[in-house]
């Protein structure tokens, strides 16, 4: 399953001459038409990845209100700052379905702080509570490593933001990489309550996705806006396929095209798989409906019987599950989409 850096080198190499000048004959008159040339990203470094999500599971479950929560987001915000990212911190206390307080942090880095035109990348770096889902009633009370369900998103972009500081070329636009926290405390039971007053819509989950609520409504800059987002949830396992989400296609197609089209030039298609998937309650639905900046979601689910992968919220959601190559094909596609934005 793994792509190998040739196969990715002979992809860009087409598509640079398929970018080329052409040239089409009418009559007696010659028509030059102008294609804009593909811009090669620098290289993501699987390796790396790889190590920013096992330094994340080595601190223990990151559950709110726990040493390893503390621990792991001081982490990411140093990091951040060692990328040449300028770092902001939403400190907030958020609720759950079932009435507990949860000292939470969303943790924001930005790249070219100066460009107008930005782009938003986030992933939720928080641990579930409790491995309800687990077949082995023993562990269903332990809150989950989540290695891919967390910290494989965040690992990915972590090597995002070392790879655009060390590489001599910079992507034109803004980016801002927000990690959200308090995203996997819900409840699982469909709600009726603050979320949908809010937005009209009936998507949400009780207790999910708290840190980009907060976010939403409390934008870590006066005004800020985004041409687009991209959540990451999921991304790291051996196998991993994502389907259109089906939420992501509603609210920005074109987006998810053209993620998919440029994952499908890298050569990583059977990981960015060209069909529709279910709507999934994810961290990119509060930026679509309440800070109105359209965001699609790259999430891990299996094509044609649906659910997510097999360790998802069990307690063997741990580093035996992820995979390298699964974290090159989101990155470098990360990567390449970046830097061909004008």
């Amino acid at each position: 399953m793994t792509k190998s850096i040739l196969g990715y080198s002979i992809a860009l190499l087409l598509l640079t001459t398929s970018a080329c000048r052409t040239k089409e004959s009418k009559t007696d008159t010659t028509q030059t038409t102008e294609q804009p040339a593909v811009v090669t990203a620098p290289a993501f470094n699987a390796d790396s990845a790889y190590t920013y999500v096992d330094q994340q599971v080595k601190f223990g479950p990151r559950v709110p209100n726990t040493p390893a929560h503390v621990q792991t987001g001081n982490y990411l915000a140093a990091k951040l700052k060692q990328f040449g990212c300028g770092v902001t911190e939403q400190s907030f206390v958020a609720t759950t379905w079932d009435g507990k307080k949860l000292n939470a942090r969303n943790i924001i880095g930005s790249i070219n702080p100066k460009a107008t035109k930005r782009i938003l990348l986030a992933s939720h770096w928080d641990s579930r509570p409790h491995a309800d889902q687990d077949p082995d009633a023993a562990d269903k009370n332990k809150a989950v490593t989540a290695a891919n369900d967390g910290a494989s998103g965040v690992g990915v972009l972590l090597e995002l933001a070392r790879a655009i500081q060390q590489s001599q070329q910079k992507p034109t636009v803004g980016i801002d990489i927000i990690f959200f926290d308090a995203e996997d405390w819900g409840n699982g039971e469909k709600a009726s309550g603050d979320f949908e007053k809010e937005t009209g819509n009936q998507y949400d989950y009780i207790g999910f996705c708290l840190g980009s609520r907060y976010w939403a409504k409390n934008l870590h800059k006066p005004g800020y806006s985004a041409y687009y987002g991209i959540l990451l949830d999921m991304v790291g396992a051996k196998g991993a396929t994502f389907a259109k989400e089906g939420l992501s296609m509603q609210f920005a197609p074109t987006v998810v095209n053209n993620v998919w089209q440029t994952a499908s030039r890298a050569g990583y298609s059977q990981y960015f798989i060209d069909t529709p998937g279910g709507q999934i309650t994810d961290d990119h639905l509060a930026p679509n409906t309440i800070a109105k900046i359209p965001m699609i979601d790259i999430i891990h689910t299996n094509i044609g019987s649906g659910g997510f992968f097999p360790a998802w919220h069990t307690a063997e959601d741990n580093m035996s599950n992820i995979d390298r190559g699964t974290l090159k094909a989101v990155g470098q596609t990360l990567l390449q989409v970046l830097y061909n934005e004008q």
